[in-house]
């Protein structure tokens, strides 16, 4: 049944948190902060788009949900008839989910797109991608998690592989000294510098990511450039958690040719709320004391200063940064499995692939 008053979106939000009560890994968001996401008001998202949320119920108790979304920004970007959905979650019930999957599809139909692709919740700038390796760790911030039977709904549905996204991690205090050496060299002989966020001017730190973020990553698979407000939007979300040190920018002659930006893993701390309620907010500060995990969430340059070695220089910076005040393991990514540079560029400085998360799609 679609979502269509306050009550139906309140089971909406509350519905993954009895699902995954008994799933050690599954980590809750603040319950605030999934309202936001969904809500057009509140979320600048909705200023190109528009979704249509569904919930499937048994006995009266809801069993599943989905959301079909039309997302305007992506198809000005790719000029094609791609429709959306995200925010999939049901019980192990392939009758559950074939109806879910049927309500978004009918009403991305009923819109003329030709193609269901997701999970992306909302957007590929979002938790994007559904967990297929790696089901035994828990996921970093603002990464899916989901339970493997997920997979076999999916391909009982008719679904294929678009495209698969690549998580990596590294375990090691220490840089291989090859990245240390180039970082050297890259800096000395291109005359390349970095320097940390400045929180005093955070609001022109902002614009130059403006500046910075739709060229960086311009042409990938999927990519979809954000708007001003929703720069604003999410820089303003994840203020409170940002470790100046741990974001970067890189300068040549006085211009910034890129940047990056790693996070504290802020789900150590949400893990102790299990509730995802606003009263375990003094429970989460506590434990984010404790946080020796980082997200490394962004890592780019403007397309002239691509495999120059300044990936590996800002990736110095941060690691170097990183480990000083007491992180001890990251996760790099996600990247796309056939992005050969940024892949291979993982692995020279010293990370492995651990999990893989699958974007599908779906003829309408």
């Amino acid at each position: 049944m679609p979502v269509s008053d306050g009550r139906g979106l309140n089971r909406f939000i509350a519905f993954p948190y009895r699902h995954y009560r008994h799933d050690p890994l599954w980590v809750p968001q603040l319950r605030m902060d999934v309202r936001t996401l969904l809500t057009p008001a509140k979320n600048p998202f909705f200023e190109h788009a528009e979704a249509r949320y569904f919930l499937a119920t048994a006995a009266g108790q809801p069993v599943g949900r989905i959301a079909a979304i039309k997302n305007d920004a992506h198809t000005r970007e790719h000029r094609d008839q791609v429709g959306f959905y995200g925010f999939f979650e049901a019980v192990q019930d392939e009758g559950v989910a074939r109806a879910l999957f049927d309500a978004a599809a009918a009403w991305l139909r009923e819109r003329r797109f030709r193609v269901m692709r997701g999970p992306v919740s909302p957007s590929i700038n979002d938790e994007a991608g559904l967990l297929v390796e790696g089901f035994d760790t828990p996921p970093t911030l603002m990464m899916p998690h989901n339970p493997r039977y997920y997979v076999a709904l999916h391909d009982g549905y008719g679904f294929t592989k678009a495209k698969d996204l690549l998580a990596f991690e590294s375990s090691s205090v220490a840089l291989p000294d090859r990245v240390a050496r180039a970082a050297r060299l890259v800096a000395e002989r291109k005359g390349i510098t970095l320097r940390p966020l400045n929180m005093k001017r955070f609001a022109a730190e902002v614009e130059l990511i403006k500046a910075l973020y739709n060229q960086a990553w311009e042409r990938n698979w999927g990519f979809v450039p954000l708007t001003e407000r929703e720069i604003d939007h999410l820089a303003k979300q994840l203020k409170p958690i940002v470790v100046p040190e741990l974001v970067c920018f890189a300068e040549l002659a006085g211009q910034v040719i890129g940047f990056a930006v790693a996070l504290p893993d802020l789900n150590v701390a949400l893990k102790h709320n299990p509730s995802g309620r606003l009263w375990g907010l003094p429970k989460i500060l506590w434990y984010a004391r404790r946080i020796h995990r980082l997200r490394i969430l962004l890592l780019g340059a403007v397309k002239e200063y691509r495999r120059t070695g300044v990936d590996a220089l800002m990736y110095h910076w941060i690691w170097t940064k990183g480990v000083a005040r007491g992180y001890t393991w990251g996760e790099g990514g996600w990247i796309l499995e056939d992005n050969a540079p940024m892949v291979n560029a993982a692995v020279q400085l010293g990370f492995y692939p651990y999990k893989t998360y699958r974007i599908y799609d779906k003829p309408l």
